[in-house]
């Protein structure tokens, strides 16, 4: 909880018991979307609205503690920082995992072939996964 609690204040967050606790779902569940993390946020806090909880993640989005994964014909969902990795996506059970691969070399060469100085950049691979063959 402190670990939350100093990623909070590093990133001129005001630390609210509703924040230790959507941190605190979002890195047990590795990867979740909003529906899933209201349903499990109003377990301990009944009153928070949807709108409060979007409000959240996206200040948490803008100072880079959380990050929004896109996912490609489905919803988005969210996990904190880390290095720099990808996604993989199972199409049966859709479960989410990380993937240790670096964009790197990809990007430079798309910046050196189209001009372009990239920012940000995504992978989410989709396959089925090894329990779902």
């Amino acid at each position: 909880m402190n670990d939350y609690i100093h990623k909070l204040k590093e990133h001129n967050l005001k630390v609210t018991p509703q924040r230790l606790g959507i941190l605190s779902i979002i890195q047990k569940s590795g990867h979740i979307s909003i529906e899933e993390l209201y349903v499990a946020v109003r377990r301990d806090f009944s009153t928070i609205s949807l709108a409060t909880l979007y409000k959240n993640i996206n200040f948490m989005v803008e100072v880079n503690l959380l990050k929004e994964v896109k996912i490609p014909n489905g919803k988005s969902k969210y996990e904190i920082v880390k290095e720099e990795h990808s996604h993989m996506i199972c199409k049966k059970c859709s479960k989410l995992e990380d993937l240790e691969l670096s964009l790197q070399s990809v990007v430079q060469t798309a910046s050196k072939k189209s001009g372009y100085l990239f920012d940000d950049n995504a992978l989410v691979l989709s396959g089925i996964c090894p329990q779902c063959q």
